[in-house]
């Protein structure tokens, strides 16, 4: 674009993604719309060993982005009569044998209190896993090109005790966006890729984004994914896990995008060029415990910040980042690259990076998101 800025036209901003990398991101890549215009800046490297910075607008894993497209999707359905925000799932899924307690808009927020496939972590500290790819670090690493179907994903989940009685607490679960899958889905006769493809990435023309599936290649360019762990003799081993296959965690985080992709997208969501006016408000109403709505956190940007609407997501050594106000005229969208380990030694760096890019773009304060490290385990 003409009017992209350099780094010396925003250094602040410069300097935020390089201490992003200085806290131990292998390399990130930050894209800024705002009323200066755009900036796209890049730091640290695309691949260990090397000196090339991660592509200015390479694909990336967005993680748990994934469930913002899917949301938008199972809206737009409702929009168009095929299915009921306060149905039951049972209604279009009975082979499952849900609660029917459970309705649709309970998937989208997470208060559906189904067992999370990935793990549950419990306030008292305990942790209960969940497939067998994510509970320890060699093992997920022998396991990344093993193929789940969603539907065994689901049945794992649903083998476990709920978490609460539907609708009557809050929690993060993988497995909600797995039955918004198979949802529309059976609701449609077509593929989740294929209604994306119908209602989000034709009519916006993301050439950049796709929903893998099973497949294992990030198109290219990319920055490459890192996974470290013990071995059996102790050492510590990290492997390139930039292939791997995604259906693991299937529409919990499987898609991939691009940092210009994911600004185009969350921008015209909040400017009502995919939902109507009335499904938007919906959408963009916080549950009071988390602040998630339909998709999406709605965040408080602290002083003089005003609100954030934004969903991050990690998948193994990439991340995404997306941010815009309400009305969608300024957003922040990063790729991540970095070494993920069982651990998540990570997060806490990405809470405060993320807090502190919210600070610098949309003015003061705080704006972490309780999916902030989610790393899609």
């Amino acid at each position: 674009m003409s009017n992209t800025l350099t780094d010396q036209d925003r250094p602040e901003l410069q300097k935020a993604i390089e201490e992003m990398v200085e806290s131990g991101f292998t390399g990130v890549t930050m894209r800024v719309h705002d009323e200066r215009g755009e900036w796209v800046g890049s730091a640290g490297v695309r691949k260990l060993g090397e000196t090339a910075k991660p592509p200015t607008n390479g694909h990336v894993r967005i993680g748990s982005n994934t469930k913002t497209f899917t949301a938008t999707v199972v809206l737009q359905l409702v929009d168009e009569g095929t299915l009921g925000l306060d149905a039951p799932v049972a209604d279009y899924l009975p082979e499952f044998g849900l609660d029917t307690k459970i309705t649709v808009r309970m998937l989208l927020q997470h208060t559906s209190g189904v067992f999370n496939f990935t793990g549950e972590y419990y306030d008292d500290g305990t942790f209960a896993p969940g497939i067998p790819a994510t509970t320890a670090g060699q093992e997920w690493v022998d396991n990344r090109f093993k193929t789940y179907r969603p539907e065994e994903l689901v049945r794992l989940a649903l083998s476990k005790p709920a978490r609460f009685e539907p609708g009557t607490d809050w929690s993060y679960s993988n497995t909600n966006y797995v039955l918004a899958r198979l949802l529309i889905e059976k609701v449609t006769g077509r593929s989740l890729a294929e209604e994306m493809q119908r209602l989000i990435l034709d009519p916006l023309g993301l050439s950049g984004t796709v929903a893998p599936y099973t497949r294992q290649e990030v198109p290219e360019p990319h920055a490459h994914a890192y996974y470290r762990y013990e071995d059996e003799d102790g050492r510590q081993e990290t492997v390139d896990v930039t292939r791997q296959n995604p259906s693991w965690i299937s529409t919990g985080g499987d898609m991939i995008s691009t940092t210009q992709d994911l600004h185009t997208f969350i921008s015209a969501l909040m400017r009502g060029k995919l939902l109507p006016a009335p499904l938007l408000a919906e959408m963009c109403t916080p549950h009071p415990k988390a602040g998630y709505g339909l998709g999406v956190f709605v965040q408080d940007a602290g002083e003089n910040g005003g609100t954030v609407i934004t969903h991050n997501g990690g998948m193994a050594g990439h991340a995404a980042l997306m941010y815009s106000t309400p009305d969608g005229s300024k957003t922040l969208t990063a790729a991540l690259n970095y070494v993920d380990d069982a651990a998540l030694s990570m997060a806490e760096a990405f809470q405060k990076a993320t807090q502190k890019l919210v600070k610098e773009v949309f003015g003061g304060g705080h704006a972490g998101s309780a999916d902030a490290a989610e790393p899609a385990r």
